[in-house]
């Protein structure tokens, strides 16, 4: 990989979730030459493409880099484990699919904060651009973009009687949670196709790999971006144990994600002072918010013994229910090989919400599992989980050295926002009221997860620390904004410099209330558009 002299006019780090969206928009403006590194390599194998397959990938450091927090309060003392994609595709080859925009009014605050052409109306379009929903038309889904977007392949009558049983304690149903409102019940959208998981890889990548503007490079590990006179020129890399210098026209472009796009900022020069001089780095600009503002879901479960076999615990320990559940995949693309990291579930208002937007996010799904990767409990499990849509809780990221491949310090200070607290413990108690509503409350014996010993809020609130976890949402860390501390301006250009941006989810000023994959790409194309009318 020897390059010499030649110059790519935009250099892409990252081929993930929005790193992919960017390589195929930019590379169709045939006068550009669009350079596109990757750490990982092709995503290739059957569990990359099964719909389900995140059980298997999540946690194989093949494909997921895996980064631990510090130990806090918050978690129980307890460090949590942080996966990302390590693949082309990134994250979205190894997500649990769920395909959701957020509220409304998480963009609108967005703009209300001085990021002007980021509110709902403005991004909007650039949602419907990259989506190919397959369900009814809607003026808010689009149906012609490459990315796969499918209605629930699968009915369980667990499920089924969850939601009879939530509008029975109060909340409406919602058939479409990316339409007016994500309040209320019903059933989430997944990022599949026909049979196969549809990831940044298969739906923008791959059918455009071939373009002779667009080289692509995998198992290089970008480790700084090369500046002259405070302008981004190239980044430096190492590939088969060896240093290259890759050289750009236009512009580099910081896609490596909420934990790395950080980290290589700071590695290269542009972070907060303190940091850079106790790692030796040397200082090209000071921004002092890089890293910080991080936030992410802090989501706890709930676990109840079912009455029936019906759980997918016991089902797919049955060889002729697993054959049933294979042929209906085959056959016919549904059942239980396509289903998301929640099945069911919405949106709801508890009385600690700030304003009239939901402040909790419910996830169901007819079997239990201590995490992702481990094999499903022996008992007839059901689980139904809870997140707070906007934490007031903000931790940090920063560089331990000026090695770029040491992990950073990652301090996501979980729960250490009074409201958090009393949000997520108010969310368990209403999955409780859910559990004994009369279409759900003959269905289940025992409350295995937190236990029914656990009643008072103290009790509650320590057992959401010690069980606990994240969803893999971490978001912000390269703050957009327009007062003097904002990492990027809402042009996603870094301040302080110039010819270098960030486009990732890095750059929320704050967490979109659901999951934050579809943002992602919104991010990203929102970007692209700006990039190719500059140029």
């Amino acid at each position: 990989m020897d390059f010499g002299e030649v110059k790519f006019t935009h250099i892409i780090v990252g081929a993930g979730s929005a790193g992919c969206l960017l390589a195929n928009r930019l590379s169709a403006k045939v006068s550009n030459r669009v350079l596109l590194l990757e750490a990982g390599d092709w995503d290739g194998g059957f569990w990359l493409k099964l719909p389900v397959g995140y059980y298997k990938t999540m946690n194989n450091p093949k494909v997921s880099r895996h980064f631990a927090t510090e130990p806090s309060v918050g978690s129980g003392g307890r460090s949590i484990n942080w996966p990302r994609g390590r693949v082309i595709g990134g994250s979205s080859s190894i997500n649990g699919l769920i395909f959701i925009r957020g509220q409304h009014k998480d963009f609108d605050d967005w703009a209300a904060l001085g990021n002007s052409g980021w509110a709902f109306n403005d991004v909007l379009p650039y949602f419907r651009k990259f989506e190919c929903f397959n369900g009814a038309n809607s003026q808010f889904h689009g149906h012609h973009g490459e990315l796969q977007v499918s209605e629930l392949r699968n009915s369980h009558p667990y499920c089924n009687a969850w939601l009879d049983a939530a509008t029975q304690y109060g909340l409406p149903r919602n058939s479409d949670f990316n339409a007016e409102t994500t309040e209320g019940v019903g059933e989430y959208h997944l990022s599949i196709g026909s049979r196969w998981r549809s990831s940044s890889a298969s739906a923008f990548l791959k059918p455009v790999q071939h373009r002779k503007n667009l080289t692509i490079m995998t198992k290089v590990f970008t480790e700084r971006v090369l500046f002259k006179d405070k302008v981004a020129v190239g980044v430096e890399v190492l590939a088969n144990g060896k240093r290259h210098k890759l050289f750009s026209e236009s512009e580099v472009i910081l896609s490596a994600g909420s934990i790395q796009s950080p980290q290589i900022l700071q590695v290269s020069g542009i972070g907060p002072a303190p940091v850079l001089k106790r790692c030796g780095v040397e200082i090209i600009a000071e921004s002092p918010n890089v890293g910080k503002n991080l936030q992410d879901h802090y989501q706890m479960r709930t676990v109840v013994e079912m009455g029936s076999n019906n759980s997918l615990n016991k089902q797919i320990r049955n060889p002729i229910e697993l054959a049933k559940m294979g042929l209906s995949w085959a056959l016919r693309g549904r059942g239980p090989l396509t289903i998301g990291a929640g099945q069911v579930g919405g949106a709801m208002r508890t009385r600690h919400a700030p304003s009239s937007k939901p402040d909790l996010q419910l996830f169901v799904m007819p079997l239990s599992v201590d995490k992702p990767g481990e094999p499903l409990h022996t008992y007839s499990g059901f689980t139904s989980a809870i997140w707070q849509c906007h934490p007031k809780s903000r931790g940090s990221l920063e560089i331990r050295s000026s090695n770029p491949t040491d992990d950073p310090l990652i301090e996501p200070n979980y729960l250490s926002d009074e409201l958090d607290q009393k949000t997520m413990v108010e969310g368990i108690k209403i999955l409780r009221e859910i559990y004994q509503q009369p279409k759900f409350r003959d269905l289940w014996q025992t409350e295995i997860v937190p236990g029914k010993k656990i009643q008072s809020d103290d009790q509650i609130l320590d057992a959401i620390r010690a069980g606990g976890g994240t969803v893999y949402h971490p978001v912000g860390t390269c703050r957009m904004g327009v007062d003097k501390h904002a990492v990027v301006a809402p042009s996603l250009k870094v301040n302080g410099v110039r010819g270098l941006r960030v486009v990732d989810a890095s750059i929320m000023p704050l967490i979109t209330s659901a999951n934050t994959n579809a943002p992602t790409y919104m991010i990203a194309e929102k970007a692209a558009d700006m990039i190719l009318h500059e140029s």
